[in-house]
């Protein structure tokens, strides 16, 4: 079958007899997209904090509206490149939307409670038992951890474990391709510390028990097993999605939080100036090595934020400037008059929704206009979209200027801490003797099932699981004076 999608590509990972016949009135796609937004670890996301914790305000983002505007970024992408970009003009090599979309949906179901700091807490507890990661989380949940397929015969019970103790769950039994569009990083984690180059970092990839899973994803989607770098061009969409939301929704969301107005970018401290520098130079090398001498500074970065709001700010006083150059002053008068108008135009900005969203709408559309796509000469499956390398470095300069000052900000490393703490001492009650009983029926089944990796992946599969206010309960109730109670399910 030529293009883009063959018939191996919708083959599921689960047994064909539990499979339904194929339904004439909507694509293996559609299938997936229904099966994920109705799983409990979707609904979940709203409960998972994205940069401001939701009980500071109902207008903040989540995990689960960020997800559905990556989607739908994404989304945009497909359906623009399949109708402007030469690769995928023909009916047969298009990019197929549901799927692109599915990727925006799905990418963020591993991240655990409290955002980064809850990963490393969990990588640090898993260190010596596989490790933890977000995106290495998302396809175990996809592929394993939901309750939607089992691999054994639709009249027999559910269980975890064959006989033989193999794992017999399916997850959601999704398509191998909508597996592979969650696929970011094609290398295993190790499963010891020591086999680590760095020791200090989380380890981006899939866990080393989903080793035959993703030779399995390659076989399906390329029709072999592929060596190579493996990333298909859905994939890369939801990748871009994934980085414009971030440095577009994310920003309004710290101007909406008053942490920041537009003006205060310009006027940073240096060693922030110089952390984004530093990042953006070690992605473009890794990047785009295409374009070897290409690095910024932070000159550079001055000019981006100049070139992203100076235009937007002085759109709103264009009025006042043309009467001021008619007026009769001093030129310290016109100079203290263009600061006062400059801060109000940066405040209005700020605190204006009609303003703010024409303003993140331009920088969505920004993007947009500033994709491209790299032809692999073999695989058309594994076509990589990205950014431009402007664009990139637009997108780049804001995403980790809000990084860098609210993300790292002390105000919400202090809670980020706490949830560090939280997340640690929960995993550390359950791992001990007798640390089970405090699991859930079905966790507690799935740990006592196996060996003691086993145990170490369910406890932390238990607490990837949770949002930030039911690991708050859940720590309080194992060490809090107030919340004891037996009759709330755990």
């Amino acid at each position: 079958m030529p293009g883009l999608y063959r018939k191996t590509d919708s083959k599921r990972h689960a047994v064909a007899s539990k499979i339904a016949s194929t339904e004439p009135y909507r694509s293996a796609w559609r299938r997936d997209y229904a099966r994920l937004l109705h799983s409990a670890s979707f609904r979940r996301l709203q409960g998972k904090t994205q940069v401001f914790p939701g009980v500071e305000s109902d207008f903040f983002r989540n995990r689960l509206t960020h997800s559905l505007e990556v989607a739908q970024i994404a989304k945009s992408i497909a359906i623009k490149l399949n109708e402007t970009h030469k690769l995928f003009k023909n009916k047969n090599k298009k990019i197929e939307p549901d799927l692109v979309e599915f990727a925006g949906l799905a990418h963020d179901l591993g991240h655990p409670p409290f955002g980064h700091n809850g990963e490393e807490a969990l990588d640090e507890c898993m260190r010596d038992h596989g490790g933890f990661e977000g995106n290495a989380q998302t396809l175990r949940i996809l592929s394993r951890l939901e309750k939607k397929e089992n691999a054994l015969p639709a009249t027999s019970e559910y269980i975890v474990f064959d006989q033989d103790g193999s794992d017999q769950r399916r997850g959601l039994g999704l398509t191998y391709r909508s597996l592979a569009s969650v696929l970011k990083y094609d290398n295993p984690i190790p499963e010891r510390s020591r086999d680590r180059e760095n020791k200090e970092e989380v380890v981006k990839g899939y866990y080393r028990g989903d080793f035959e899973l993703v030779k399995e994803i390659k076989r399906a989607v390329l029709g072999k097993y592929f060596r190579g770098k493996f990333k298909t061009i859905e994939c890369s969409i939801m990748d871009i999605a994934d980085d414009i939301a971030y440095s577009t929704y994310d920003l309004e969301d710290v101007f909406k939080s008053g942490f920041k107005k537009p003006l205060d970018l310009f006027v940073l401290p240096s060693n922030i100036y110089e952390n984004v520098v530093k990042t953006i130079n070690k992605r473009l090398k890794k990047q785009y090595p295409d374009h070897p001498n290409m690095k910024v500074n932070t000159s550079d970065i001055q000019e981006i934020l100049h070139y992203v709001f100076v235009e937007e700010l002085f759109e709103f006083g264009k009025n006042e400037y043309k009467l001021l150059k008619k007026r009769k002053m001093s030129a310290e008068a016109k100079k203290m008059y263009y600061a006062a108008q400059s801060q109000q135009a940066s405040q209005t900005l700020a605190e204006n929704g009609y303003y703010r969203t024409r303003f993140t709408s331009k920088l969505v559309e920004m993007a947009l206009n500033g994709i491209e796509v790299k032809k692999h000469k073999k695989y058309p499956q594994l076509h990589q979209a990205r950014l431009d390398v402007y664009t990139f470095i637009i997108v780049e300069v804001l995403k980790n200027i809000t990084f860098e000052t609210i993300i790292r900000a002390p105000a919400l490393q202090v809670v980020e801490y706490r949830g560090r703490d939280i997340v640690k001492k929960i995993f550390e009650a359950i791992i001990k003797d007798g640390g089970e009983r405090l699991l859930p029926d079905d966790f507690r089944e799935t740990f006592c099932g196996g060996d003691e990796l086993n145990r170490y992946r369910t406890a932390c599969d238990f607490i990837a699981g949770m949002t930030d206010r039911y690991a708050i309960e859940f720590y309080t109730r194992l060490y809090g004076a107030n919340g004891m109670t037996m009759h709330k399910p755990l």
